[in-house]
């Protein structure tokens, strides 16, 4: 390794590890310290107050249920579509696209709250539907429930459960399930004993991934469960830093680090998984070829059941908002509601100055946030594909590390490092906690690209004089071009809907749209509500098909 590798390996690992590990530290000095304004007189006073409050015991079980429940869902609902669209011959299998790629450009606080709006058990649409229909005095359905949380958790980490089986699915060996079939075994004992076993790592790989997205889930819980008075731990940890006249940090953070750590533990384990996937292989040099499941009758009634879940994810929470931001308050659709509609949501929105600094704060944090994310995303990488060494070892386990950071926890521990600079309350401050904590999106589509860069490229550049700077902007960057645009748009799309961090950093003058938005639903301001959360669907919207377009550029190329 020359010496100029060398200081751009301890740069980036410098830089990266002070975005990872500082608020990790400082949420671990904070759990022991008396206040923000204590900085540094220690106790364990905190640990004591936080572990043995009455609450804690009921928050817990809570959480259990919720992350549990909801990943279960996730997964048993993917393995079903899995299943279907790699080894079925069911009808308009676009349909499965839909379902991995359209729900990423609805935030998770909008699709909670859209499903708030259907069914919230005071005037819900759905429920005053059903109310009128049937005659009822009470809503039949409340989503403010635990019931509630899981069902719309669990559809918001289905794709990602589909994207990490579906794979899997596509490229097992049937050859293996016909052999049991030949010897006698029925499908229900090939699929316990043949197909999930070999499936077994994929299956608990998106498993694992869908508890530690739900554990560090806090627009679900928040829009749902604190009106139904369901806590779990990322909505009692905010409770702990905003309710009363004196937040406390220091419980906060001592709580924190427990769910921080479990965070930590279930990525290794999520990454021991993907690591064994190897021992499962089914698919050698021999010749391959999935076979197709004819459904004969049962065509049809499977693909209403894949166009009923697209309803329930896409075309009825984004028509639930559109809807309401055309109304003064919820009615059932009908002659009267469509006779009140107006754009006064939208004009209202529009001329509110709170909201517009907000739109304008979340661009800057979008464009300006993701560009410097990238810039290092991109070294990064290429220190991690290109150098095979120790140094560069640790640096990819620094970038990959804050995936398992909740934004929640993330966030309480740069607030205990930000207090104490001048960045407090900034949206410097903000931007920094949104690289941190979404460092890995940048990085890993980057890392992709530079695996397919051959050395020999830039070994030819270096001889004929070109300083490795110099190799990087002429050669390289144009060749990962496309990766590029994908990380930033990814970046960007992260950035503009992010919520976690920004509630617990956020404040007067560096408002952001999801808090905004979170705002107008403790106000219960739904058609402002609404009509906002719509403009923001539309630039997530963009920067997602932007970014598929040029992914697949990419694969062209």
């Amino acid at each position: 390794m020359t010496r100029t590798r060398a200081q751009l390996v301890w740069l980036l690992i410098a830089i990266v590890g002070f975005l990872t590990l500082c608020p990790v530290l400082m949420l671990l000095a904070g759990s022991f310290s008396q206040g923000l304004t204590a900085f540094g007189a220690f106790t364990a006073h905190k640990y004591v107050a936080a572990y043995t409050d009455p609450a804690l015991a009921g928050v817990i079980v809570n959480t259990l249920v919720f992350v549990l429940g909801a990943s279960l869902f996730s997964t048993v609902l993917a393995i079903f579509l899995s299943y279907l669209n790699t080894r079925t011959n069911i009808p308009w299998k676009g349909a499965f696209t839909l379902l991995s790629i359209v729900p990423m450009m609805i935030p998770h606080l909008l699709f909670a709250i859209s499903w708030a709006l259907l069914l919230n058990p005071s005037n819900g649409l759905m429920n005053l539907v059903l109310r009128g229909a049937f005659g009822l005095e009470q809503s039949p359905i409340n989503i403010y429930s635990i019931g509630g949380m899981i069902f719309v958790e669990g559809l918001l980490n289905l794709p990602i459960a589909y994207l990490v089986i579906a794979p899997a699915m596509g490229a097992f060996d049937v050859s293996l399930e016909e052999s049991s079939r030949v010897s006698g075994a029925g499908t229900l004992t090939t699929l316990r004993r043949i197909t999930l076993p070999i499936l077994r790592p994929a299956i608990l790989a998106a498993f694992t991934l869908c508890v530690v997205r739900a554990l560090a889930s806090y627009a679900v819980p928040r829009a749902l469960g604190t009106p139904g008075r369901v806590d779990v731990l990322a909505t009692y940890l905010y409770e702990m830093i905003s309710t009363g006249f004196a937040p406390d940090y220091g419980q906060a953070a001592a709580l924190g680090m427990s769910v921080l750590s479990a965070s930590i533990l279930l990525i290794v384990l999520y990454r021991a998984l993907t690591a064994e996937g190897g021992k499962f292989v089914t698919i050698s040099s021999r010749g391959f070829k999935p076979a197709i499941i004819d459904l004969k009758g049962a065509r049809l009634p499977l693909f209403v059941v894949v166009a009923l879940l697209c309803l329930l994810m896409i075309v009825i929470p984004v028509g639930a908002l559109f809807y309401t931001s055309l109304l003064p308050y919820s009615m059932v659709p009908g002659a009267r509601a469509l006779a009140l509609m107006s754009w006064q949501n939208w004009i209202e929105m529009v001329h509110d100055d709170i909201t517009m600094r907000a739109l304008q704060n979340s661009l800057i944090l979008a464009i300006v946030g993701a560009s410097l994310g990238v810039l290092l995303s991109l070294f990064a990488a290429y220190v991690t594909v290109k150098l095979r060494t120790k140094a560069a070892g640790l640096l990819e386990m620094l970038t990959f590390l804050s995936f398992s950071f909740p934004g929640i926890v993330i966030g309480i521990g740069f607030m205990w490092f930000f207090v104490q600079t001048p960045l407090y309350a900034t949206l410097t401050a903000m931007m920094l906690a949104y690289i941190a904590a979404y460092l890995p999106y940048g990085v890993r589509p980057l890392t992709s690209a530079f695996v397919q860069v051959h050395a020999h490229l830039e070994e030819s550049s270096q001889v004929c004089g070109a300083p490795p700077l110099t190799t990087m902007r002429r050669i390289v960057a144009p060749l990962v071009l496309p990766g590029i645009v994908s990380a930033w748009i990814l970046m960007a799309t992260m950035f503009i809907r992010e919520l976690s961090v920004s509630v617990v950093l956020s404040r007067p003058g560096s408002e952001v749209l999801a808090v905004r938005i979170l705002n107008f639903a403790d106000d219960g301001l739904w058609g402002k509500l609404s009509a906002l959360g719509i403009v923001m669907i539309l630039l997530s919207t963009g920067m997602v098909l932007a970014a598929t377009y040029a992914g697949r550029k990419f694969k062209r190329h």
